[in-house]
Formats: structure tokens, sequence, C-alpha cells
């Protein structure tokens, strides 16, 4: 793969989720798209929300991409991490996923991104077609 640690941009989101194997893309009540694999999300961009918002203008956040994760676990790490970009709001408290701003997405080089990517893929596919892909790519 080229460019693997240049910053990762909002197409790199869109290809590696169509990347996936059995993924469908739909589209949200306001056209947003949604990734998803044998009918659970996985990676969708979500509409301005009053619970992410600027907190020095209280503006919604127009550009926020939500990825699954495989575990709580998993999401207090990204979280928790201060040079991540990945936050969380009290909405989604119990909820396996993380938020990213598409603005910040250039603090996560390609490589990283492609990671996410597929670990919000494998938190959603069927436990067949997730060993069908990890024994594929030699990751077990």
């Amino acid at each position: 793969m080229a460019g693997d640690g240049r910053p990762a941009r909002v197409e790199d989101v869109h290809q590696l989720a169509r990347a996936m194997p059995y993924v469908k893309v739909e589209r949200g009540s306001t056209g947003n798209p949604v990734y998803s694999v044998g009918g659970k999300s996985f990676v969708f961009f979500r509409t301005p929300r009053p619970d992410a918002v600027d907190p020095d203008t209280g503006e919604r956040f127009p550009d926020v991409i939500v990825f699954w994760v495989e575990s709580e676990a998993d999401k207090q790490a990204l979280v928790a991490d201060p040079d991540s970009p990945f936050f969380t709001t009290p909405h989604f408290d119990g909820h396996r996923s993380v938020l990213v701003r598409a603005e910040h997405l250039d603090r996560l080089s390609y490589q990283e991104l492609a990671e996410v990517v597929q670990d919000a893929w494998l938190s959603q596919a069927s436990a067949r077609r997730a060993r069908a892909w990890l024994d594929a790519h030699q990751l077990t």
C-alpha cells in the first residue's frame, strides 16, 4: 500500500470501508454514508447532534465519524490517549464505538486509520466472515 505513513483523509475512510468484504453502503436520513456488514453498521458519518459540540461556540460538530470497536476496553484505550483524535460523549456511554472529527483524521496515519476501519469491520462481522478475513490476511 503506497502512502501508509501519510496523514489519513476522509476519502480514505470511504475507500477502506468499501474495500472490506460483504460491505453495503446505505444512506442515513440526511444522505450521510453508513457502512455495514451483515446488516450491522461498522462506520458511519453522523449528522450534527447536540452531544458533540464546540465547547467555545456551542456549535454542533458537522463532521463526526463513528467507528465501532471490539470492546469497552478498546474504546477506553482510544479515547484515553491524549495524542488520539478519538473521543466519546455521554450519548455513547455503553456503546462500543468511538467518535472522531473528520478535520482531525490527519492526526492518524493512513495505516492507523486502516487498522481502525478493519477492527470496526471485524467487531461487527459474523464470526465466520471475520475468521475468513483474518485467515486470508494471516492475522490469526
